[in-house]
């Protein structure tokens, strides 16, 4: 089945570039299998369209990638620049829970 983000398992929201991703990091099926929770079915069928429409099914994910960075570098310009939040004003009930969280973590960190 296709929906907005390519061709997805059966039954599922997982798309056949999610398990690209697995596929890439050399994950073997039956691991990609437990992982997202699908059927022995559910994986076969993924594989064997992955291996039938290699080439665009490789082309698609270069794609997907390739946008995945360029959104990526734009978040990250676009938060580089926003000024930093203003503090969360401190309240007497921040204060007391801070002191017990203090306290808290002196009776239990490890030395």
């Amino acid at each position: 089945m296709r929906s907005d983000r390519g061709p997805t398992i059966a039954g599922t929201r997982i798309s056949v570039y999610d398990i690209m991703d697995y596929l890439h990091e050399e994950w073997p099926p039956k691991l990609i299998r437990d992982w997202l929770g699908l059927t022995q079915v559910q994986i076969d069928s993924a594989m064997a369209y992955i291996r039938a429409n290699k080439d665009q099914v490789e082309k698609e994910y270069q794609d997907l990638e390739k946008q995945s960075e360029e959104i990526r570098r734009y978040w990250e310009e676009y938060n580089r620049n926003r000024p930093a939040p203003e503090p969360v004003p401190d309240t007497p009930r921040r204060a007391a829970f801070r002191a017990k969280l203090e306290e808290w973590k002196s009776r239990h960190q490890k030395n």
